[in-house]
């Protein structure tokens, strides 16, 4: 959430930059601040009506020692009540309307973000690995588990629906290695292992920025009141919420493996076929909290963290800085690590590294007391560590042999202990 301090303090500021996302959030600026106009001359109002009917109480009692009639003076307290009561239930209103409207603002964006439309904008920062060569005609990756009966998407879909698959064998195998071969190299590099809860209550979601906006993307429990996370970044920025840490406590580097559920609203027609869009998938997740002095060193640190992954499993990839029109809801700045898909002859998304300043930390109240006593909000960093569905594609497409067998990646060997599958 961005501070309503900072929205009065230097509102053209705001909106230009907000601007650089969508043109049309400046008029959501603006309403805020009328909102926050008229929620500030209720609360002056309520105020000095207060003041009114206590001064009015005092005469009452001087009136009636001197064994006056009061009844006018009660007359006018009662007015003023009905008053206040009146006002207040207008400024309640306001001010929940004033909260929705911050609560569907974006974050604001770093100054180094690049400006552009859509990802075609996005700036390119590096590329590592050198792009396979195949002296045989290559299958994508459902054809190819299809095939070898690794895949199952036609009982996954009389089980659950469309975007459902079932692994099956050593391709189950294969993925069970990658999340802990993933847990093992965060833990390595000083992230603490965490099992977290997958359901999770409205607010939990609003402290990580999905609610209220992307509300039709989640599974709702409605009996419980209840949502599926979509990324286990929910559950561990929320293991603070609420807490006032220790600046000594500072960088908390945190890992998690989840499934996650996406409901894939308005996705309709993108990676219909295969494991890149499910509904259900695994991930393994980093998440950062961080002094706010050096977050923009902890992201860069994120970033190579996530990318070690897919080095040590000598995975092509590159490096995108996400501009302007492409950037998440809650990212101040991002990265994308695109790995290579043969079949489709380009670089796909498989990990966002994020920093999200205090926008997270204002939602679910995270701060920490600085060394002078003061408490401040801490910053939030996120990144996927790998998307396991999409780490496991990239592996058998780019691994794929002319036999139709899937080459096992070197550092995979001691899990799976086979040289292929």
């Amino acid at each position: 959430m961005i501070s309503i301090e900072l929205i009065r303090k230097n509102p053209e500021f705001v909106k230009e930059n907000l601007a650089k996302r969508d043109i049309f959030l400046k008029d959501r600026i603006d309403d805020i601040l009328k909102l926050d106009e008229e929620r500030r001359h209720k609360i002056k109002r309520i105020e000095d009506l207060r003041a009114l009917r206590n001064t009015k109480s005092k005469e009452i009692g001087s009136l009636k020692k001197q064994g006056l009639n009061t009844e006018a003076l009660e007359e006018e307290i009662r007015l003023i009540k009905e008053e206040i009561s009146t006002l207040e239930e207008e400024l309640a209103r306001i001010e929940k309307y004033m909260e929705d409207l911050l609560l569907r603002v974006p974050n604001l964006l770093h100054e180094s973000v690049p400006y552009g439309k859509d990802e075609n904008d996005n700036l390119e920062i590096k590329r590592w690995g050198e792009i396979p060569k195949f002296d045989f005609e290559i299958k994508d990756h459902a054809d190819l588990g299809v095939l070898r009966g690794f895949i199952d998407f036609d009982q996954a879909a009389a089980i659950s629906g469309s975007r459902f698959s079932i692994l099956k064998g050593p391709l189950a195998k294969l993925e069970r290695a990658l999340i802990n071969f993933m847990l093992d190299v965060n833990t390595k590099n000083g992230y603490q292992e965490m099992i977290v809860p997958h359901l999770v209550k409205p607010q939990t979601l609003v402290g990580t920025g999905q609610l209220p906006k992307f509300q039709e993307e989640l599974y709702y429990v409605k009996d419980d009141d209840l949502y599926l996370i979509p990324t286990a970044e929910v559950s561990l920025v929320n293991v603070f919420k609420d807490t006032i840490l220790k600046e000594d406590d500072l960088p908390i580097n945190l890992t998690a493996y989840t499934p996650c559920y996406r409901r894939e609203a308005g996705s309709h027609g993108k990676d219909v076929k295969g494991l890149i869009r499910q509904h259900q998938f695994d991930k393994v997740e980093l998440v950062k909290i961080v002094h706010p002095d050096n977050s923009y060193e902890e992201l860069e640190k994120l970033l190579s963290n996530a990318e070690e992954i897919l080095q040590l499993l000598e995975l092509p990839y590159r490096v995108v800085a996400l501009c302007s029109g492409d950037i998440g809801f809650s990212a101040s700045k991002t990265y994308d690590i695109e790995v290579w898909i043969p079949s489709q002859n380009k670089y796909r998304e498989i990990s966002s590294c994020s920093n999200c300043e205090d926008f997270q930390a204002r939602r679910a109240n995270i701060r920490f007391k600085d060394k002078t006593g003061k408490n401040r909000f801490v910053h939030t960093l996120n990144g996927s560590s790998l998307a396991v569905g999409r780490t496991l594609v990239a592996i058998m497409e780019n691994y794929q042999t002319k036999d139709n067998r899937i080459r096992v990646p070197k550092v995979l060997k001691d899990y799976i202990k086979e040289e292929y599958i």
